[in-house]
């Protein structure tokens, strides 16, 4: 099932990665870690003999260890703005689980989200405003 789909597997560029192909190429690391963890999960859970059991789950972990790493190399790389879109999905979806607490278990309908941002929004866009943005 390897797709090998990195451009630069066993054939290393003649020249060194810009910062933007090194970031990229850090988010597909993050990708391929993720995805081999599932797969060592799924094998896992498809077989019955305990220690290929053990061992696959094992190395499922361990390949999270290896996003967090990855993660924490993004961040870096990314002068934090990697940690900050993180902290706005993360705070996306304690709006969402606080919602769900009080009862409102359907997503907002797009006429309610409209209105909802335009409620938000104390100045109304114009021509000229769109403009200088």
């Amino acid at each position: 099932m390897p797709a090998f789909s990195d451009p630069f597997y066993g054939n290393v560029p003649p020249k060194k990665l810009t910062l933007g192909e090194l970031i990229r190429a850090i988010r597909l690391n993050i990708a391929a870690e993720q995805e081999a963890a599932a797969i060592y999960e799924a094998h896992a859970d498809a077989t019955d003999n305990p220690l290929a059991r053990k061992v696959l789950l094992d190395i499922a972990n361990e390949e999270r260890v290896h996003v967090g790493e990855f993660v924490e190399l993004l961040d870096i790389l990314t002068k934090q703005e990697e940690k900050a879109w993180m902290e706005q999905g993360y705070e996306e979806v304690r709006e969402i689980a606080e919602e769900v607490s009080r009862g409102d278990l359907e997503p907002a309908s797009p006429a309610a989200k409209a209105a909802e941002s335009t409620n938000e929004e104390t100045e109304q866009a114009t021509i000229g405003s769109l403009k200088e943005g």
